[in-house]
This record gives structure tokens, sequence and C-alpha cells, in this order.
């Protein structure tokens, strides 16, 4: 394949993950320093702790926080296609029955490592929780 005047060159494998680690490394550098490096401004940043004893039960707590998101995106596609009748009978029971499955699981789990649900939902300051929270 010719390339065309003005066209940017193929990207290569390479290319690519030299572009993630600059983006990355420019990513890092806009976080805010802890409350004990210089330049901390009016104590807003926070900076992850981890604690050797815990990581186990913060690891879980991490992976169930994604699934609880992934599980409420899911179950909202889900009402909306039930709502504009994109789905089929049967395929309404399925996702159904899905969506209270992964819910059982995600309580036991949860139960399992003394964690809430409240417990997965993370602040986000400004921008409020990751979670929605339930209004019922």
């Amino acid at each position: 394949m010719a390339e065309e005047p003005g066209e940017a060159p193929p990207r290569t494998q390479a290319t690519s993950l030299q572009e993630v680690a600059q983006a990355a490394a420019h990513a890092f550098d806009l976080v805010p320093a802890g409350p004990d490096e210089p330049g901390m401004r009016d104590g807003l940043a926070q900076r992850l702790k981890t604690d050797p004893e815990t990581v186990e039960r913060d690891l879980i707590k991490l992976v169930l926080t994604i699934v609880e998101l992934l599980r409420q995106l899911m179950e909202r596609t889900a009402l909306h296609r039930v709502d504009v009748g994109d789905l089929r009978e049967e395929q309404e029971e399925r996702i159904g029955m899905t969506l209270m499955i992964l819910q059982d699981r995600m309580a036991e789990l949860c139960e399992r490592y003394d964690l809430t649900m409240e417990d997965l939902n993370l602040d986000l300051g400004p921008l409020g929780s990751l979670l929605p929270r339930d209004s019922g």
C-alpha cells in the first residue's frame, strides 16, 4: 500500500506501546503530590495507601467494584432493551436470570470478605460516587 501525501506513516506495535508509555508518564506527572511531598496543595491530594495485611481484601474489593459497575451497566442496558422491545421474551428471561445470579454471587463474595455494597462504592470527589446509589 502506497502512502498518500500528508498521510501518517503506518503505526507499528512498538510505536503504539511507546505512545501509551508516554501518555502514562504524562498522566503520572499530573497526579498531585502527597501530604508529605513537596508541592502539596491544601491537603487535596490523596495517595493510595497499601497495607500488606489487607492486600488480598483490598484487591478483592477493587475487583468486586469493577464487577459491580459492569453489572449495573449491563442491567441498565438490558432494561433499556426491554423498554424499546429489542428482546424476545426468552432473551429477557435469560438476561434477568443471569443478572440475578450475578447479584447473588456478588452478595456471597461481599459476605465472605466482610464487605458491603457501600464499601465497593468509590468516592470520586467533586464527580460524586462511582456507583449510582440505589434510590429505593
